[in-house]
């Protein structure tokens, strides 16, 4: 391993014990030799990485905005539809956010008031919502009389307070809440001829979410191309 790759190592192992002490402690709690000792370096080692807490925290949203937008983007190409990618993002991004502290870390210390750090990750998703939302228009297949800003606006509403419920509760964040929701919306958003096609617990594949994501944290978009390739070939 060489010298480059020892560092880049360390440093993902101290955004990784960072998101979960922020999570355990809040940002104001938290202390750099908790986060030094569970990444099982030395303060110093944390220092050559990191200047200071703010940095580390900085560093946490950033690794969190990164896993959103190459989730995201790995759901659009392997997915039909705008419409189902949407569908298939919201579903994936509770998945993250049920499993994955760094997503969890990230979007607390972007969005709450104790410690708001750009960027913000709930903004992100907004934009991302409304991208495919839009997408969706000039495809034809959302509903002519259906408002992309009020859809938007009701697709974060809704999955921002799955994320903040969530915290508490992680039924909050179960594939039977997301699936419930778009049951509900999805007969108001989609035009007629395409909600037959639209699967509200998600696609087929489904199945190469949790390895995927996986992928993504460790290797970013290629690994989880490859991975969603291999269970496509299985398949």
């Amino acid at each position: 391993m060489t010298k480059q790759e020892r560092a880049t190592r360390t440093r993902q192992a101290l955004i990784r014990s960072a998101a979960t002490v922020f999570e355990q402690h809040g940002y104001a709690q938290a202390r750099l030799t908790l986060i030094s000792s569970g990444a099982g370096v030395s303060t110093g080692a944390l220092h050559f990485h990191f200047e200071n807490k703010a940095a580390v925290a900085e560093a946490v949203v950033a690794d969190a905005s990164r896993r959103l937008r190459d989730m995201s983007g790995a759901i659009r190409r392997r997915t039909d539809t705008a419409l189902q990618a949407l569908v298939d993002s919201s579903h994936a991004l509770a998945q993250r956010l049920r499993e994955d502290p760094v997503s969890r870390a990230g979007f607390r210390l972007s969005c709450d008031g104790e410690r708001a750090t750009a960027p913000d990750l709930r903004l992100e998703w907004h934009h991302r919502v409304r991208e495919l939302l839009d997408e969706a228009a000039a495809a034809g297949t959302l509903a002519e009389d259906v408002s992309r800003e009020d859809a938007a606006a009701a697709t974060v509403a809704a999955t921002a307070g799955f994320e903040v419920l969530g915290r508490h509760d992680p039924a909050w964040l179960s594939p039977h809440m997301l699936t419930g929701f778009w049951q509900l919306l999805l007969p108001r958003l989609a035009a007629a001829e395409t909600l037959a096609h639209l699967d509200p617990a998600g696609t087929g594949a489904a199945a190469a979410r949790t390895p995927a994501l996986a992928a993504l944290a460790v290797g970013g978009t290629e690994a989880a191309a490859d991975v969603v390739a291999e269970v496509a070939e299985a398949n």
